[in-house]
């Protein structure tokens, strides 16, 4: 065991873990197989790859270093920060076609309805996601001095 783990560089769950992991892509990709959109979405997968590791991910690192260099008050700020913003980024990308307003028609025959909400209910979200972080970071804020205090006595 110790020696497949100093070749590999991991234990051997890791990689059963991964070839299950490759498995179900290539399942999934089984399905794109012999459609006409298949350039298209390899085209998306492609750029979506390349704007992440050339674009997004040297920016957010980024993001992230200068607020964990900031200094450092009672209660960390960092993942009141982190956390609307993560849900701001994955909800973008789960409704990013309405919020563009790509496929509207394919959307109207489905549901009937037009995608103009999408933006603004989007947007609100992550207002609501924002204020809500802000109340945890204000709630942590106050309660979090009295603990110390009690404590001490």
């Amino acid at each position: 065991m110790r020696r497949f783990a100093d070749r590999y560089g991991a234990r051997p769950a890791h990689l059963l873990m991964l070839l299950g992991c490759f498995a179900l892509a290539a399942y999934a990709a089984s399905f794109l197989l012999g459609d006409p959109a298949l350039l298209h979405v390899l085209g998306w997968f492609l750029g979506a790859a390349v704007v992440h590791d050339l674009v997004l991910f040297p920016l957010y690192a980024l993001a992230d270093r200068v607020l964990a260099r900031l200094p450092r008050p009672r209660v960390p700020l960092v993942n009141h920060v982190r956390v609307p913003l993560l849900g701001a980024g994955l909800t973008f990308l789960v409704f990013l076609p309405g919020i563009v307003r790509q496929g509207g028609a394919t959307h109207l025959a489905a549901t009937g309805l037009d995608q103009q909400p999408y933006l603004g209910r989007w947007l609100a979200l992550v207002a609501a996601m924002i204020v809500l972080s802000a109340l945890v970071y204000a709630v942590r804020l106050v309660v979090r001095p009295r603990s110390r205090s009690r404590a001490a006595a």
